[in-house]
């Protein structure tokens, strides 16, 4: 199992904007989550094709299960 934890913004076009990272330090804070939200709006440290990021829309971990089917080769 493999988790993500997924920041998600707006940009200056409207658009969604998702930076994920990968096997987050657990619990998520999410307190922690919000102030490194708002430092990466707050420093333009990411531009998207259609700007900076201006907002945030949310932030969630994401788990993955991969269970691989023995097949005859």
């Amino acid at each position: 199992m493999t988790k993500r934890l997924e920041l998600l913004f707006i940009n200056e076009g409207g658009k969604n904007v998702t930076i994920s990272v990968d096997d987050p330090k657990e619990p998520v804070n999410a307190q922690e989550v919000t102030e490194a939200m708002d430092a990466i709006i707050l420093h333009n440290a990411f531009v998207s094709p259609q700007g900076y990021l201006v907002q945030k829309r949310g932030a969630r971990v994401v788990e993955r299960n991969v269970e691989t089917v023995d097949i005859a080769i």
